[in-house]
């Protein structure tokens, strides 16, 4: 019998390994094929009749509504077993692992039913022994442990909570990540710098290290603080500021390992942000109180890179805005560097603020962005850059693009925000001293001076357009 379905399961592979939509008048043959390889990868098979049903299982598990069987206690458990996450065992054809550790990912992402299951079978544990067991083992068995741990941690609260505080699992991940990309540390929070000659990241090291960096986002969703748990998010940042500092062989997967280690960052305590600039500077510059600049114009060109791409700001560039918002706000350097390279002091005051390729241009559309999200994060940035003052916003964004967080802030009069900055430093320069009173306040530039229209009238013009004046005076009034 088990022969029919391994034949039907060759069949239905190869016919739809990149079949991702079903048709529903197949749904009772699929969800019988299901129980079917269930009930054959239960019995005593060989590796290949196992990793066959699995590859087809695979590909049937992309139809949520055929998961009947498999969420099952008895569908998980013979899963799990295959995969090696139950009481410890080891070992086992890898291919098989990890075509069920597939399965599994596919699973728990479709069923919530399995979710249910995964949580009471106690998938997690499973999986944090393997990560804390294989630390350099077959790539793609880490890779799929990894993912697997990451969907446990996002569709169930209570499995997050049990990986923070009972299987500590934000250290484990940490650790993970210190293996995947070579750590070496130098200091408390410092890893040893950058060999210049140093290759790009291999793909299968960065693929394993964004799972990591995606499962630690969920647990830091929520609070993490005490002595130890400071500890460790401190030398995850410190992890983070070393891969921010590195390159993948792919330009957009360098770019999309930087999103989710921006995504992790933007999750913990500020204080934690210190560890990003508290490096020693190359040459000895201390132009900033001798703190290391490079991570934050790594952020500043990741964040204008995601501005260029006109597309997804409300995913791709609001992290970043949000994270550097937050720097800026509570770390008087990162906020000082910032504004040097976003908001530079004005000497081109003829032309409407919006309107240019810098930094500051760019911004300063995002703030009549149709995304509230958007220009909320656009017009938050640079305010707290000009330490929450609103004569200083105005300077750089005249008062027509910034009205919106005027009125969102209840400033439409002036004055300042909540948080308390430093003295202000007087950074104008001689051309906008010069022109500052001519400068349109609402445009937030010097227009040119408009031909005034009476002085080509003759006397009787100038008296009918008087006339006309009085008498829409006169309908307003009625």
């Amino acid at each position: 019998m088990h022969l029919t379905f391994v034949s039907l399961g060759i069949v239905l592979y190869f016919q739809n390994n990149l079949t991702f939509t079903f048709d529903p008048k197949g749904e009772d043959l699929r969800s019988r094929l299901c129980q079917g390889l269930l009930t054959v990868l239960g019995r005593q098979v060989g590796p290949r009749c196992q990793s066959t049903c699995l590859e087809t299982l695979r590909i049937l598990s992309r139809d949520k509504r055929v998961l009947g069987p498999v969420g099952t206690r008895e569908g998980m458990l013979v899963l799990a077993g295959l995969a090696r996450l139950r009481g410890g065992a080891e070992g086992g054809d890898c291919l098989v692992v990890v075509e069920a550790l597939k399965c599994l990912c596919n699973v728990v992402f479709n069923s919530t039913a399995a979710q249910q299951v995964g949580a009471d079978v106690q998938l997690a544990r499973g999986l944090c022994a393997r990560l804390h067991a294989a630390r350099t083992g077959r790539h793609e068995v880490g890779l799929f442990s990894l993912r697997l741990l990451f969907l446990l941690s996002a569709l169930r609260p209570d499995v997050r909570g049990a990986l923070r505080r009972e299987l500590c699992a934000v250290g484990l991940l940490k650790e993970v990540l210190e293996c995947t990309l070579d750590v070496r540390w130098v200091g408390p929070y410092e890893v040893a710098p950058l060999d210049p000659q140093a290759l790009p990241i291999p793909a299968e090291d960065n693929e394993r290290a964004m799972e990591a960096l995606k499962a630690l986002f969920n647990l830091t969703l929520s609070d993490t603080s005490d002595e130890d748990g400071d500890h460790q998010l401190c030398l995850i940042t410190a992890i983070i500021r070393h891969l921010l500092m590195l390159k993948t062989q792919a330009e957009d997967k360098t770019e999309e390992a930087h999103s989710h280690a921006i995504n992790l960052l933007s999750n913990l305590p500020v204080s934690c942000l210190d560890v990003l600039i508290d490096v020693p500077v190359q040459g000895g510059q201390e132009e900033y109180s001798g703190k290391n600049m490079d991570v934050v114009q790594v952020l500043l060109d990741f964040m204008e890179k995601r501005i260029d791409k006109g597309a997804n700001y409300k995913e791709g560039l609001t992290p970043v805005l949000s994270l550097l918002t937050e720097g800026s706000r509570y770390h008087r350097e990162i906020r000082r560097y910032i504004k040097t390279q976003v908001l530079p002091p004005l000497k081109e005051v003829k032309v409407r603020p919006e309107i240019g390729s810098t930094i500051r241009n760019k911004l300063v559309r995002l703030m009549t962005h149709v995304d509230m999200g958007v220009k909320q994060s656009a017009a938050e940035f640079l305010f707290v850059l000009c330490k929450e003052n609103v004569d200083n916003l105005l300077k750089y964004t005249g008062y027509g693009n910034a009205a919106g967080l005027l009125v969102a802030r209840g400033l439409l009069a002036g004055g300042r925000g909540e948080t308390k900055y430093s003295d202000d430093e007087n950074s104008d320069t001689e051309e906008y001293k010069s022109a500052k009173p001519f400068i349109n306040p609402i445009t937030g530039h010097v227009e040119e001076p408009m031909p005034n229209p009476i002085e080509e009238m003759t006397e009787e013009q100038k008296e009918y357009e008087a006339q006309e004046l009085v008498n829409m005076f006169d309908k307003l009034s009625r």
